[in-house]
């Protein structure tokens, strides 16, 4: 009550206004408390952190759009003529930033697909581009390559390349062809019987993949055995270390049966000059 009356707010659409626009930075502050205190979260939720930044994103843009839709009302803005007016300018500005348009469909469809998240390794064969995720937005996504340089990928690019992210690997393939001489050829056999055997019983190798040890051809200066196995552990420098115990047993059970890795050599044939017959 203000001096008898009742304070009418129907009078007063500015003071509608104003709390129309309270509310929604009200709004806004709860949607970014929820987001950073999910974030924040050391427990895994259901929702990883690309999925709550794009449900965040999507209550804002709600939010200003029912504001702006109020704020019409409030304000007695005929819509008809915002509709004639907007028409008309739209297809301007749908022309004039239709780069803008592509950007933020492609953002929407890179929430939905869910291709990579926030923190992914991800890399792209047709461009290069090839980095850790550390922002999906709108417009653009935001990559820390390996050598620690942010670059900036417009959404709309992902529409038209081809992605792949190592980080959902399963597995990390070793793929190797190991030459030895060929004075060892006798010793081939064995050699393979033993390395197919040590790698079936090693437990760094996923045994529930494929595993493959043969002789596999003559080289120019090798006999080449081929060695081809997936490791357990999708670590990008535990692979190598793991890597490294594999090759070097491979290379003492190569000496244990007494031959040697083949090194590129040539053999040069002399001929020798018959002595012309005395005269």
């Amino acid at each position: 009550m203000l001096g008898g009356d009742y304070f009418e707010f129907d009078k007063y659409p500015i003071v509608q206004l104003l709390a129309v626009l309270h509310l929604s930075w009200y709004g806004f502050r709860v949607v970014n408390t929820i987001e950073s205190e999910t974030l924040n979260e050391t427990e895994p939720t259901m929702l990883d952190a690309t999925a709550v930044i794009g449900i965040a994103k999507i209550f804002r843009l709600l939010l200003a759009v029912i504001c702006m839709i109020v704020a019409f009302d409030l304000l007695g803005l005929d819509p008809r003529g915002l509709i004639a007016v907007g028409s008309v300018s739209g297809a301007a500005l749908a022309f004039a930033s239709k780069d803008l348009v592509s950007n933020w469909f492609g953002g929407v469809m890179l929430y939905l697909d869910k291709p990579f998240k926030v923190g992914d390794w991800i890399r792209s064969p047709d461009r290069e581009i090839e980095g850790t995720v550390e922002y999906i937005g709108w417009r653009i996504t935001r990559i820390k390559t390996f050598d620690r340089r942010p670059l900036y990928v417009p959404n709309a690019m992902f529409n038209n390349i081809t992605v792949q992210n190592p980080s959902r690997m399963t597995h990390r393939r070793i793929n190797e062809t190991i030459g030895v001489r060929y004075d060892d050829v006798e010793q081939v056999h064995d050699i393979v019987d033993a390395i197919r055997n040590y790698i079936s019983g090693s437990d760094l190798i996923a045994q529930d993949q494929v595993i493959i040890v043969n002789f596999n051809g003559f080289g120019t200066s090798s006999l080449n055995i081929l060695v081809y196995c997936m490791t357990k552990t999708i670590d990008w420098v535990t692979f190598h270390q793991h890597k490294e115990t594999l090759l070097l047993d491979i290379a003492g059970i190569v000496e244990s049966h007494g031959a040697e890795f083949a090194f590129p050599t040539q053999t040069i044939k002399m001929a020798v000059a018959e002595p012309e017959p005395e005269a």
